[in-house]
This record gives C-alpha cells, sequence and structure tokens, in this order.
C-alpha cells in the first residue's frame, strides 16, 4: 500500500465519510485551498490508479467509492509511524504525546482500563 500525499488523504477522508460521491460533492466538502475541478478530477483517478477508490459511471460522469477502509489505511501507516519516529516503541509514542501535553492523564488511565480489559 503506497503512502498518500496530504492532498489525497484529504479526499479520502472525504470518501470514507461520504461513502460515495460525485467530484462535485468532493469539491463541496473542501474548506481551505480549494483545488480546481479538473485537478481535483485528475487527483480521485490518481487515487483510482493507486488502488484506493474506485467508480461506478452514470454516463459521463463517475461517481466514486473507497475501496481500501480507513482502519486498514490508518494500522498501515501508523504503524510504519510508530517504527520510524518512536523505535517501534509505543511507550514511546505515549511518552511523546505526554511530554507536549497532548494527552491528558484522565486519558492514559482510560488507555490503561482498555490494556487491562484485554488480559
Amino acid at each position: 500500500m503506497q503512502k498518500l500525499t496530504n492532498k489525497e488523504e484529504e479526499i479520502m477522508q472525504i470518501l470514507w465519510k461520504l461513502k460515495k460521491a460525485f467530484v462535485k460533492e468532493v469539491l463541496a466538502e473542501i474548506t481551505e485551498d480549494q483545488p480546481h475541478y479538473n485537478t481535483l478530477s485528475t487527483i480521485i483517478r490518481n487515487l483510482e490508479d493507486k488502488g484506493f477508490v474506485g467508480h461506478t459511471a452514470f454516463g459521463n460522469t463517475h461517481q466514486y467509492y473507497p475501496i481500501v477502509k480507513m482502519e486498514e489505511y490508518r494500522k498501515r501507516f501508523m504503524n510504519t509511524a510508530i517504527e520510524n519516529y518512536f523505535n517501534s516503541s509505543y511507550k514511546n509514542l505515549v511518552s511523546f504525546f505526554a511530554e507536549e501535553e497532548k494527552i491528558s492523564a484522565e486519558e492514559l488511565r482510560e488507555i490503561l482500563a482498555i490494556i487491562e480489559q484485554k488480559k
């Protein structure tokens, strides 16, 4: 599975949310740095070439839908990020967020409770 560009990820987020959409519907969801219609259409076709998106044809127009599930993509690239940036250590990952004050003690307790339930 290829790593997507930031814009491709943004478009995939929209398609995961909408489940299926025409280019104009995807365009309407983009709030910042809205690309031209033809540019967006090209990006979506590139996502299709990469195997992330499929389409249903309605005459000359296409309705696109995600083929790759968000959970599948997230799992693959979270694992890669943890390997590359945290030496494959979830402890280092959590410590990073704690040091950056991006996670609270309460959230850590909730994570511990989830881990304890898995035992």
